[in-house]
């Protein structure tokens, strides 16, 4: 059986998930079960209402369910906001850079930047990981 390298993606999202919730299962039983089922869902709510909205792909939304399932609801909610943060950083870098692009003639190559938002959830969950919280508590 041959998968195509998104299909690939989206099966590795969901094992990274799954094994987040078996880990705190064995590690911590039903409780921390509980508390990965939480920030799954966390995760999976907070970038659910950017994709029906048509803000990022659902790709993006798997990502940050794991990560809810591997830090909480508490760290997906934070990595979530951070991860718009960066995102919002990343779309300004992408929008100036598209700017230069087309003010020397090379319009064409502008239109087909897309932004990978995958990177700043990334980004969003390292700061979370590095102890940055810029929302308070």
């Amino acid at each position: 059986m041959h998968l195509d390298r998104w299909t690939k993606v989206v099966v590795s999202v969901i094992a990274v998930a799954l094994t987040a919730l078996a880990a705190h299962a064995w590690l911590g039983g039903t409780q921390q079960a509980l508390f990965g089922l939480a920030g799954l869902a966390t995760g999976l709510g907070l970038f659910l209402v950017l994709y029906v909205s048509a803000g990022i792909g659902a790709g993006d939304v798997k990502l940050m369910a794991a990560v809810g399932a591997m830090v909480g609801p508490f760290g997906a909610l934070i990595s979530g906001g951070l991860a718009i943060l960066v995102g919002g950083a990343y779309a300004a870098g992408v929008l100036a850079y598209r700017s230069c692009l087309t003010r020397f003639g090379w319009g064409q190559e502008a239109v087909s930047l897309r932004l990978r938002y995958g990177l700043a959830i990334a980004g969003g969950t390292l700061l979370f990981q590095l102890g940055i919280n810029p929302f308070g508590g």
